[in-house]
């Protein structure tokens, strides 16, 4: 079964409704997870912002934060899926920043994409970030990310509920 398939069917078992914040990935999280049937109804919103003006005026990305760590790093996630979750009726934020390639920039290596996955439980807030690197064309790079996205959202959230961040 598909990662799309399983995510639907998770986000179906806990009433969770999802909004993403894309940046490299620009929309296919979303797009994988609309292919599965019924799945709009978990389907709350998605995000696509490239530029650093687009994160800080649609998702509230400060902008002391992409000057200290850049456009490609954790905090730079963590704050587009607050910024998500926190214009949105969603429980669950996913969100993506990195360079698909293929060329490096700034001496961040290409296929270099880092993740925030935040969740709004009867517990408050959990937010949870990572940084993976991929191999393969842009297209590839952008699949793979998305995949890892949805493959972790679940065992995220069951961190969440148990009151962690990480």
């Amino acid at each position: 079964m598909p990662i799309a398939d399983d995510t639907v069917e998770y986000l179906r078992k806990y009433a969770l409704l999802l909004t993403t914040a894309e940046s490299c990935t620009a929309g296919k999280i979303i797009t994988l997870l609309s292919e599965v049937e019924g799945s709009g109804e978990l389907i709350e919103s998605g995000y696509v912002v490239y530029s650093p003006e687009a994160k800080q005026r649609l998702l509230r990305v400060n902008p002391d934060t992409i000057a200290t760590f850049n456009l490609t790093s954790c905090e730079v996630a963590r704050e587009m899926a607050l910024g998500a979750l926190h214009d949105s009726t969603a429980y669950v934020a996913v969100a993506t920043t990195g360079i698909l390639g293929p060329d490096d920039v700034d001496g961040i290596p290409a296929g270099t994409i880092c993740f925030a996955w935040a969740y709004q439980t009867e517990r408050g807030l959990s937010i949870f970030s990572r940084q993976h690197r991929f191999i393969g064309s842009r297209c590839e790079v952008q699949r793979l990310a998305a995949d890892h996205s949805l493959k972790l959202l679940p065992h995220f959230h069951q961190r969440a509920l148990a009151g962690e961040c990480g």
